[in-house]
């Protein structure tokens, strides 16, 4: 099976990164990256140059808090969801459960009508 294509990606990073966070407290970038390899058996694979811009954005617009931390002689920055990010992890994973409803219901086939 084909890996999920970039377009569909490219809208739902920030609600990735959120409901991650959310579930997992604190991640740095390669676990988040690894987390959604695992977590959709390969469908999903993100890329540093995809992850790290959302994860600097949301750093910006206050949903997250960074904490750098020596591991193995190497800084590694770790990423948890501030009281904003938390409410909006909320929202932004609604929202997408809606719209993943509504384009299930869009795609199925309607009864009755005829093509042509």
């Amino acid at each position: 099976m084909e890996a999920t294509s970039n377009e569909f990606l490219r809208g739902t990073l920030k609600t990735i990164v959120l409901k991650l966070l959310a579930e997992q407290g604190r991640m740095y970038g390669y676990e988040i990256t690894q987390s959604v390899k695992e977590r959709t058996n390969g469908e999903i694979t993100l890329t540093f140059g995809a992850l790290y811009p959302v994860l600097h954005k949301l750093e910006q617009e206050g949903f997250l808090l960074t904490e750098s931390e020596e591991v193995d002689g190497r800084l590694r920055k770790y990423y948890t969801l501030t009281p904003s990010g938390s409410a909006t992890a909320i929202q932004k994973v609604s929202e997408f459960e809606r719209f993943v409803e509504a384009m299930q219901i869009l795609l199925q086939p309607q009864q009755g009508l005829s093509i042509g």
